[in-house]
């Protein structure tokens, strides 16, 4: 009963977000609270919701200021340069953009923490997908795929549960899978590429000039496919394309807005204002260092990651904005991205508290468990791999290396197969996990995108699903898995 109720729970809060009928805060809160009184454990739902919120409020502490942290460093022109050096790659060719974006946050993705992959993504690529008028899918799509594969880095989280859950050493599951993420990776590359030529057939090969004509902003975004105003369409009027899933993409003229999109004297388009009144030049070394030791004192865990943020966005509102005002108006500025955020995070502390109290995720991973044919037992590598796809989609990454990879790793064992196998093979999925409902990183990215999270989950998902079982098939091919 439990088994069919947990995914009846998950089914329905994905099918109303996807189809609009609620928001990503409300379903979250609502949707387990109903399936809670069904269950007949209505009066255990305070306690549900209070476990789930003090096993998410470091998580979400840590968001509110790694937020304002990066969010400072964005004002004050850290990241420019990478801004300046991705937009000269890309300049108007929306291929370009496409593969630039893969790029940056796989590179980006090499500090292990996803919610600051995608707000240096997002800042820089934002401006420009809106001038050219492409598709913000695309982009939170390409995103997401590419800093799932890149998670698997031995500091990003699951390879050190997987190592913890099966008493291994996380250089010994990590390592051996390079060459198969790598191909991952590629793939991913090698879908930008294909992505970004769907998009320049559908708005056309623009030039630089053309693209500093007032921009345009894709308000229902799908990837295009249909026939779309080209270079030469009036830059004021509406245009319609029939995007991937048969939707119609409208863009409309908006002006530039937010972190000072403009353009620059000599240098074409310009993905930040080089004028804006925050940067702060001559301290860009010190942010620079400050950001390095915070990066570097992340990944040797010298202190919890929250305290980190805490103690760096303190630091740099301090020493770039000195003055009391100019402190509270960057506070300000980055409030509504910290609130959407949080309470995100919060409201999902209630799904996973939930589905974890009532003993939902417990029955439906045994159920999966038992739900494997004996003969696949010499196989338990690649069922594992299989598995991980939708077990790290609606589990959170604890429930599945914690609670179900034990479970699997036994199986494995009583036929033979290796837990270092079986260890490597649960990673297969991460690809798709990076746009789990369940993970607070990928609302960051939608809140800043400004798109919808059942547009991201309906373009998304099956792109990362092709990814993870590329990541599975390179692992098979290459004797890993």
């Amino acid at each position: 009963m439990l088994t069919v109720l947990g995914f009846a729970m998950i089914a329905t809060f994905l099918v109303l977000i996807m189809m609009k009928k609620m928001s990503p805060i409300a379903a979250l809160v609502l949707i387990p609270a109903l399936f809670c009184v069904a269950v007949g454990q209505g009066a255990q739902l305070g306690d549900y919701v209070i476990e789930g919120v003090g096993k998410l409020a470091p998580t979400a502490a840590m968001l509110m200021f790694a937020i304002v942290y990066f969010g400072v460093m964005i004002d004050v022109g850290l990241f420019d340069p990478i801004v300046r050096g991705i937009l000269r790659f890309c300049k108007a060719d929306p291929v370009r953009v496409v593969v630039g974006t893969a790029v940056l946050a796989a590179i980006v993705s090499l500090d292990g923490d996803g919610s600051t992959t995608f707000m240096i993504t997002v800042s820089a690529m934002y401006p420009l997908y809106k001038r050219l008028g492409m598709s913000l899918v695309v982009m939170t799509g390409v995103a997401a795929t590419a800093n799932g594969v890149m998670n698997t880095l031995p500091w990003g989280g699951p390879t050190a549960r997987a190592a913890t859950a099966l008493k291994l050493d996380a250089s010994d599951i990590f390592v051996p899978m390079i060459p198969a993420l790598g191909m991952g990776l590629v793939f991913v590359f090698a879908l930008a590429y294909v992505l970004g030529r769907r998009e320049r057939k559908r708005i056309g090969y623009l030039t630089l000039d053309e693209a500093l004509v007032p921009e345009t902003e894709t308000v229902l975004v799908a990837a295009g496919g249909g026939a779309g105003g080209g270079a030469g369409a009036d830059a004021d009027a509406p245009k319609k394309s029939v995007g991937d899933s048969g939707a119609t993409t409208t863009t409309t003229t908006a002006s530039a807005t937010g972190a000072g999109v403009g353009a620059g004297d000599g240098d074409g388009f310009q993905g930040l204002d080089p004028n804006r009144a925050s940067l702060r030049p001559k301290l860009y070394w010190f942010n620079a260092g400050l950001t390095l030791v915070l990066l570097t004192a992340m990944i040797l865990e010298l202190l919890p990651i929250p305290v980190l943020f805490l103690l760096g966005a303190a630091l740099a509102l301090t020493v770039n904005y000195p003055n009391m005002a100019e402190q509270k108006a960057r506070i300000a500025a980055h409030a509504d991205n910290v609130l959407n955020v949080s309470g995100m995070v919060f409201a999902a502390a209630v799904f996973t508290g939930v589905l974890t109290g009532t003993g939902m995720v417990k029955h439906m991973a045994d159920w999966l468990v038992g739900a494997i044919p004996e003969g696949m037992g010499p196989h338990m590598a690649v069922v594992t791999g299989l598995l991980s796809l939708p077990l790290t989609y609606f589990m959170s990454n604890d429930g599945f290396y914690f609670g179900v990879l034990p479970v699997l790793a036994e199986a494995g064992a009583a036929h033979g197969v290796s837990p270092l196998e079986i260890a490597r093979a649960s990673l297969v999925g991460q690809a798709l996990h990076m746009s789990s409902p369940l993970v607070p990183a990928v609302y960051v990215l939608v809140g800043m995108a400004k798109v919808e999270f059942g547009d991201h989950t309906r373009f998304t998902g099956k792109w990362a699903a092709l990814t993870s079982l590329v990541v599975l098939a390179a692992g098979i091919l290459f004797g890993i898995i």
